[in-house]
C-alpha cells in the first residue's frame, strides 16, 4: 500500500519539477528601466555587457565609464565589444625591463576572459632579451609559460622594418584557452652589451596585423600599451529567442547566435528577429521566372504568370542578341585599329624607323644584316609563348625556343624592359652584333620592334650551357680534358675576336659557364645583355658595375672603369672552373673556399693544385698541360688588370696547348705567328663602317646574381 501511495506521489510532483526545471533555463532580460544599447565615448555597449551593474547580465560584463572611457575590470581600457563574434577588444600593458630602469610585469587577471589564440600573437623586442607568457586554464591549478628570445650584437642583423622575423624582434603562438596571464621580460646581461642601441627588452601580447616592427624601436619603444582581443562567454546555454547556444571549445562557457534566417542580440529574449530576404536579390536564390516570398527563418520561391514570362523572356533575349553581335563586331573592328596603331606605335618608340634606315645603308656593302621580324612571326613559332617552349630565365627576361615556318629552330629572347632613352644606341648595337659571323659567337639573327619590349632572335645551340656540363655529375664525366681544353681555347678564341678582331671592340662584361652554350662540345659566346662597345680611341668606358658574383674583375667593381681585362678575369674564373669542377661562388663550403677565385689562387701558391683538379681530368698524362693551364689562369685572376694578359694572348697559349695536344710530336716551341694567324682564320666578320660612340648594349641593367651561374 505504502508502495502505491509513493508511486502516486511521484506521478503528481513530475509535472511540477519539470515546470520549475523549464522555468529556471528561461533567460531573464535586464530590468525595463536598463537601456540594452548604450555607448561610452564614442563606442557602442550592448547587453550582455552595460555601464551599469545592476543591467550587466553579470559582474564580469559591468563596464565602468564614470571617467568617461569604458573600463573593463580595474584599469583594462575598452575598444570594442562583438556581440556577433562573443569577442572584446582591449588595450594591453607592454612588460620591460631596462638596462637603467626598474621594469615591470603587468598581469591580466580578468579570470572570465581568454587571450583569443587566433587573434594574437606574442611579442618580444631587444637584442639581449627573453621575456614569458605566464598563465592557468579554467579548472586548473597548474601554471602554463609560453617564451621568446631574441639576442644581437648589432643592427647588421636586425629584422627589417615591418618584419619580426627572429632577430631583434621574435613572435610566437598564443594557446588557445589561456586565463590570468602576467608578462615577465629579462635581459641576459642587463644590456651591458648592447646598451649603445638597445636599453631594454620589450614584451606584449598584440592584436595581428596591428603591429609592425621598426628598427628604431630597440633604441626607444614609448607605446605603454599595445591592442589584443579577448574572448567572452556566458555561464549557462540559455539564450533568446530564435537563437541558440554553442559550448566553448576545450573550456565551460557558451556563447549565442541568431539562428540562420535571424539577425539581432542573441542575449536578448525577443532580439533575434526575421531577416527579409525578398527585399535584396543576393540574398535569395529565386529564379527570374519565380517570385520571394518571405517566410520566418528563410524564403519560398513561387512561379509567375508563365505567358508573361515567356514573352518577356523572349524579348530580352532577342535585344540582348542583337546588342551582342553589333557590340562583338564593333569590338573587333575597334581592337584589330587600336592593335595595327599600337604595333606602330611601338615599332616607332622602339627605333624601327631608325633601324630600316640603317639595314639599308647595310645592305649596299654587306649580305650580313639584321632581319626584322613582326610580332605574328613570333607568335606562332613560340605557340604564343607556351611555357612548354621556355628554354631559359634571368635577371634579363625568358628565352623561348621557336619554330620558323622554313623548319628553322631560333632562341627568341624576351626581355623584362628596355632604357627608352638608348633606343638609338640599341639599334646601332642589333646591327653590329648581327654581323659578328664567328663559328663561336652564338649568332643574332634579327629582331622584332612591333612589342612593348623588342624581342631578339638568335641562333639555337641544342646541347645545353657549359655550366650544365661542368656542374651535372653525369655530364661532367664525358667532359674530359682534350674537350675542355678545346672548349677553353675556343671560347678565349671568340673574346679575342669580340676585343680586337671586330670591326667595333665589344666588351663582354658577363663572361661565365652559363653564358657559353654548347653544340657537340663546340664552344659558343652567348647572352651580350651586359655588354660594352668601346669607341676604338679608348681603352676603357666608365660604366654603373655590371655582371656576376664570383667572376667580377675586382678592379672593375673597385673603380667603376670596365677594359677588356674585365673579361679577362672573368675568363680566368671559367678556366679554375673547368680544372676543378667548382662553383664560382659556394656558400655551403668553409669560408676559405667559398671563393673559387681565391681559393685556387692559394692552393696552386702552397703547391696543392692537383689536390683541387676535378678527379675526371687528374690523370698523369693530362698534368703538364693542366698545370700551364692553371698557371695562365692563375694571371688572369692577378688583381691589377695591367698584370693580366689580353685576352689574344690567352687564346694564343692555349691554341698552342691544344695544337700540342693534337700532335704531340710538334716542337714545345710553337710557333706563335701561325696560331695567330690560325686563329685570325676562325672568324669571318665584315668590315663595314659601324658606329664607334660608347654607349649599353642590348638587354637591361641587371643587378648582381648570386646563384652561381
Amino acid at each position: 500500500m505504502s508502495m502505491r501511495f509513493l508511486e502516486m506521489m511521484l506521478i503528481m510532483i513530475l509535472p511540477v519539477l519539470l515546470i520549475i526545471s523549464s522555468s529556471s533555463a528561461e533567460l531573464v532580460d535586464p530590468p525595463d528601466d536598463c537601456n540594452n544599447s548604450q555607448s561610452c565615448g564614442n563606442m557602442e555597449i550592448e547587453y550582455p555587457f552595460s555601464t551599469s551593474e545592476k543591467c550587466a547580465m553579470a559582474s564580469k560584463f559591468f563596464i565602468n565609464c564614470s571617467t568617461g572611457e569604458p573600463i573593463l575590470g580595474n584599469n583594462l581600457l575598452v575598444t570594442n565589444i562583438s556581440i556577433q563574434n562573443h569577442e572584446i577588444s582591449i588595450e594591453g600593458y607592454v612588460a620591460k625591463a631596462c638596462y637603467d630602469q626598474k621594469g615591470n610585469k603587468p598581469f591580466l587577471r580578468v579570470p572570465s576572459y581568454t587571450i583569443s589564440s587566433s587573434k594574437n600573437k606574442f611579442i618580444v623586442i631587444g637584442c639581449d632579451s627573453y621575456a614569458y607568457l605566464l598563465g592557468r586554464y579554467q579548472n586548473d591549478n597548474n601554471s602554463y609559460s609560453i617564451g621568446c628570445t631574441t639576442t644581437c650584437t648589432g643592427m647588421e642583423r636586425v629584422s627589417a622594418n615591418g618584419i619580426c622575423s627572429g632577430i631583434g624582434c621574435c613572435q610566437t603562438d598564443i594557446p588557445a584557452g589561456l586565463q590570468n596571464t602576467e608578462i615577465k621580460a629579462y635581459t641576459f646581461y642587463n644590456h651591458s652589451r648592447v646598451k649603445d642601441f638597445n636599453n631594454c627588452t620589450y614584451a606584449f601580447v598584440v592584436e595581428q596585423g596591428r603591429f609592425n616592427f621598426y628598427q628604431s624601436f630597440l633604441e626607444n619603444f614609448t607605446p605603454e600599451r599595445q591592442p589584443l582581443v579577448l574572448e567572452w562567454a556566458i555561464d549557462n546555454d540559455t539564450c533568446g529567442g530564435n537563437a541558440t547556444a554553442y559550448n566553448l571549445e576545450g573550456r565551460s562557457g557558451y556563447y549565442c547566435t541568431c539562428n540562420h534566417g535571424y539577425f539581432g542580440n542573441p542575449y536578448l529574449s525577443n532580439s533575434c528577429t526575421d531577416i527579409d530576404e525578398c527585399k535584396t536579390s543576393t540574398a535569395h536564390s529565386c529564379s527570374a521566372t519565380e517570385k520571394c516570398v518571405n517566410t520566418q527563418g528563410g524564403f519560398k520561391c513561387e512561379r509567375k504568370d508563365q505567358l508573361l514570362v515567356i514573352k518577356i523572356t523572349v524579348g530580352v533575349a532577342a535585344g540582348l542578341v542583337a546588342s551582342v553581335i553589333c557590340s562583338s563586331w564593333l569590338y573587333l573592328v575597334f581592337k584589330k585599329r587600336k592593335l595595327i596603331k599600337l604595333k606602330e606605335k611601338f615599332f616607332r618608340q622602339n627605333g624601327g624607323i631608325i633601324l630600316q634606315q640603317k639595314l639599308y645603308q647595310q645592305q649596299q656593302y654587306s649580305n650580313e644584316t639584321a632581319k626584322i621580324f613582326s610580332e605574328q612571326e613570333l607568335i606562332k613559332a613560340t605557340l604564343n609563348y607556351d611555357t612548354s617552349m621556355i628554354i631559359g630565365r634571368g635577371g634579363f627576361g625568358t628565352v623561348y625556343k621557336g619554330f620558323f615556318a622554313d623548319k628553322k629552330i631560333v632562341a627568341i629572347k624576351k626581355s623584362k624592359n628596355v632604357d627608352q632613352c638608348q633606343i638609338e644606341q640599341f639599334i646601332n648595337e642589333v646591327i653590329v652584333l648581327s654581323q659578328i659571323n664567328h663559328r663561336n659567337v652564338v649568332k643574332l639573327l634579327g629582331c622584332c620592334l612591333e612589342t612593348q619590349v623588342p624581342l631578339l632572335v638568335y641562333e639555337f645551340v641544342p646541347n645545353g650551357t657549359l655550366f650544365e656540363h661542368i656542374h651535372d655529375a653525369n655530364k661532367a664525366s664525358n667532359l674530359h680534358w682534350k674537350v675542355r681544353l678545346g672548349i677553353a681555347a675556343e671560347t678565349a678564341g671568340a673574346l679575342s675576336y669580340l676585343h680586337s678582331a671586330a670591326s667595333t671592340p665589344i666588351i663582354h662584361r658577363d663572361v661565365k659557364p652559363s653564358n657559353i652554350l654548347l653544340d657537340n662540345h663546340t664552344a659558343k659566346v652567348s647572352d651580350f645583355g651586359a655588354s660594352r662597345l668601346v669607341p676604338l680611341d679608348q681603352i676603357e668606358v666608365a660604366t654603373m658595375v655590371q655582371g656576376t658574383l664570383g667572376y667580377l674583375d675586382p678592379e672593375y667593381l673597385y673603380t667603376n672603369q670596365l677594359t677588356d681585362k674585365s673579361d679577362v678575369y672573368s675568363f680566368g674564373v671559367v678556366l679554375v672552373e673547368l680544372l676543378t669542377g667548382r662553383k664560382a661562388v659556394m656558400f655551403d663550403k668553409p669560408e676559405e673556399e667559398r671563393n673559387l677565385a681565391q681559393y685556387f689562387h692559394y692552393s696552386l701558391k702552397e703547391g696543392r693544385l692537383f689536390e683541387v683538379v676535378e678527379s675526371n681530368i687528374n690523370k698523369e698524362e693530362n698534368k703538364k698541360q693542366i698545370k700551364e693551364v692553371a698557371e695562365l689562369a692563375n694571371r688572369c685572376l692577378n688583381l691589377r688588370g695591367d698584370d693580366r694578359p689580353s685576352m689574344k694572348e690567352v687564346a694564343m697559349e692555349l691554341e698552342g696547348l691544344r695544337k700540342t695536344e693534337k700532335h704531340p710530336w710538334v716542337n714545345e716551341e710553337v710557333n706563335m705567328e701561325e696560331i695567330e694567324y690560325l686563329l685570325a682564320e676562325t672568324s669571318n666578320a665584315n668590315d663595314g663602317i659601324i658606329t664607334t660612340s660608347a654607349y649599353d648594349s642590348i638587354g637591361d641593367h641587371v643587378t648582381l646574381e648570386f646563384s652561381g651561374r
